[in-house]
């Protein structure tokens, strides 16, 4: 009776620690919200946010999980000065009045361990619509420096910029259609 007590006491903490939410906090230096769209159908333009923070909690027993990445919209950056102040602009993403922009997620789709979709809410401009985020890569690995496991991937979604009120260039052809790509790693707390 006292082996199955403790055989049933080690199982049901076995049970718990693998239904435990795991709490990461995104490693800037290898975390990039980035975009492309088309430029006359010629080329891509593509820039990204370089000042970004968040969060990932992951529960891979229950198949659950949220997602939170916050990124300073002042610091979109397409390697050329004044088109970054033209995106900064009324015309754009008018960052003196909306600063920030914001991804929050909360509905995890898996495939055995593996995240494969993010859907939520992506908030810009004061103006927030759904965005489910596909993941193209995905991986949990322990970090050899770092002595603590990190876990991210590629997700990428094309968006409708006009649902947040950017159609500047739309009545000279630019698309309405950009691809939002986040490239993100977090390390487990």
């Amino acid at each position: 009776m006292k082996k199955t007590l403790i055989a049933s006491a080690l199982l049901a903490a076995s049970v718990m620690a693998q239904a435990e939410t795991a709490k990461y906090q995104i490693e800037p230096t290898h975390t990039f919200v980035t975009y492309e769209i088309q430029h006359f159908g010629t080329s891509t333009n593509r820039g990204r946010f370089d000042k970004k923070e968040g969060s990932v909690e992951i529960d891979r027993a229950a198949k659950t999980g949220k997602v939170q990445i916050t990124f300073d919209i002042a610091s979109v950056n397409t390697g050329v000065d004044g088109m970054n102040k033209h995106l900064q602009g009324e015309d754009f993403f008018n960052s003196a009045k909306w600063p920030q922009a914001k991804f929050a997620g909360d509905k995890f789709s898996f495939d055995g361990d593996k995240v494969t979709a993010v859907a939520g809410q992506l908030t810009l401009k004061d103006k927030t619509a759904p965005v489910t985020l596909t993941a193209k890569h995905f991986n949990c690995y322990q970090n050899p420096m770092l002595k603590r496991e990190v876990c991210g991937g590629d997700f990428e979604a094309t968006i409708d910029r006009t649902q947040w009120g950017i159609d500047y260039g739309l009545a000279w052809g630019f698309p309405k259609e950009v691809k939002l790509i986040i490239q993100v790693e977090a390390v487990r707390q």
